[in-house]
């Protein structure tokens, strides 16, 4: 398995101060990711930095085996095919969902058919304005998007959130498939920590800007005690 993404003594924030420090993780081909902790602990940090909107202050981070990101053209690392998909998702309300999609796909053409065979329940919304959607159908819709430009890596950032259970019971999986049956490496930020867990390969968590526990998710998902006290920022490994 290729690393597409490794991160090594990484320390990262705002305005020069850092919120993460000294990260070390990594991402393979095809494997799913997840990163957890508490609200605060540098989650969305590490998102931010990996896709170039926020600077390296200090350490090592490869994108793809092409270096750290530029962060005045973070663009260029989504050409490189890396897709961020934010907290808020960042989709164009008044857009339907077909041209959200299309949008998404402007440069590398992924067919539509290959989006709604993740996401069949878009397709009879496809002529819908997609800020008429539900907050399920906004977030399908959101990594549907990031599906169409053809990423390597494919980042979401709280893919939950706002949503009911049982809708993240069924839209986890989905993240689990792309990273089967495409060979996409997923970095997963998720506030249900047992159903990241479900479909992580490894996990990393973070508190207060630093790792606490790491490992394969299965070993993680069946120690509750290490997973609580890490939360609660009482275990450092």
């Amino acid at each position: 398995m290729s690393d597409l993404l490794t991160v090594q003594g990484l320390c990262a924030g705002y305005d020069g101060i850092a919120v993460v420090h000294d990260l070390d993780l990594h991402v393979g081909a095809g494997e799913v990711v997840a990163l957890l902790g508490p609200n605060g602990a540098g989650k969305t940090t590490t998102l931010s930095t990996v896709s170039g909107l926020l600077p390296v202050i200090r350490g090592e981070l490869d994108v793809l085996g092409a270096g750290p990101p530029s962060t005045r053209r973070p663009q260029r690392t989504a050409r490189r095919g890396v897709a961020h998909v934010p907290e808020d998702r960042a989709i164009f309300h008044e857009l339907t969902v077909r041209e959200n999609l299309r949008l998404g796909g402007l440069q590398h053409g992924r067919d539509l058919d290959d989006v709604l065979d993740y996401f069949p329940a878009l397709e009879p919304l496809l002529d819908r304005r997609a800020g008429l959607l539900s907050g399920g159908e906004q977030q399908m819709l959101a990594v549907g998007r990031a599906l169409a430009s053809r990423p390597r890596l494919l980042m979401i950032d709280e893919m939950s959130l706002g949503l009911a259970p049982i809708v993240v019971e069924r839209l986890l999986p989905v993240v689990r498939r792309i990273a089967d049956e495409a060979d996409v490496g997923v970095l997963l930020v998720e506030q249900h920590v047992h159903l990241a867990l479900e479909v992580a390969d490894r996990v990393y968590v973070l508190n207060r800007g630093q790792v606490v526990v790491s490992g394969p998710a299965a070993q993680v998902r069946d120690d509750a005690q290490v997973l609580e006290s890490s939360y609660l920022g009482s275990t450092v490994l």
